[in-house]
């Protein structure tokens, strides 16, 4: 295991998302505070980069504490693992203000997940307990933020009342759920774009 104190890693702070959040009241007063840590490239296969990525159980008001929500550039799709804890991926395909795809899958430790290229994600600590999870991605990869800037947030919130649709949106499909992956694929050359 990798010994994540004698690293540096970017840090997420409230202020840096606050505009995404669900609950705009708590948002308004709530001090900056960290909310998430990345630790990247802590290692790199040829042109594939080895990411940690470390979320604190905490609440952002009403919503459960999560990622801002990005959009890997090109082609590039990526795999993640839940290394310690459980996460609640959120996966959509946008074009504007309208969602033609959304769907999460909930990931228990030693499950994986891939995520698209063409899909934007969040990913979601449900719990108190801190969620780590892993991630090869192509070091080629530029991170988008725009779609979701631009609509406050995913097209769902998950909230201590549950998933609440971002209205901001005109039109979001039911939010359906998939299964995780039990086990890492053995080539993964279909990171690389």
């Amino acid at each position: 295991m990798v010994d994540l104190s004698k690293l540096t890693p970017d840090i997420r702070q409230l202020d840096d998302m606050r505009e995404v959040l669900y609950d705009q009241e708590w948002a308004k007063t709530a001090n900056n505070r960290d909310l998430y840590y990345m630790y990247r490239a802590i290692k790199m296969e040829g042109e594939l980069r080895y990411d940690i990525t470390v979320i604190p159980g905490q609440m952002l008001g009403k919503e459960f504490t999560r990622t801002k929500g990005n959009k890997n550039s090109e082609n590039y799709s990526e795999l993640y693992t839940v290394l310690e804890g459980q996460a609640i991926f959120i996966m959509q395909k946008q074009d504007g203000d309208i969602v033609e795809d959304v769907y999460a899958v909930e990931v228990e430790s030693n499950q994986s997940i891939i995520i698209p290229a063409t899909h934007y994600v969040v990913m979601i600590n449900p719990a108190k307990e801190t969620l780590k999870t892993a991630n090869w991605v192509s070091d080629k990869n530029e991170n988008s933020y725009e779609g979701i800037l631009a609509m406050k947030g995913a097209c769902y919130f998950y909230t201590t009342d549950g998933w609440i649709k971002n209205t901001n949106y005109k039109e979001v499909p039911e939010l359906r759920f998939e299964d995780p992956k039990e086990s890492l694929p053995e080539d993964m050359n279909f990171l690389k774009g």
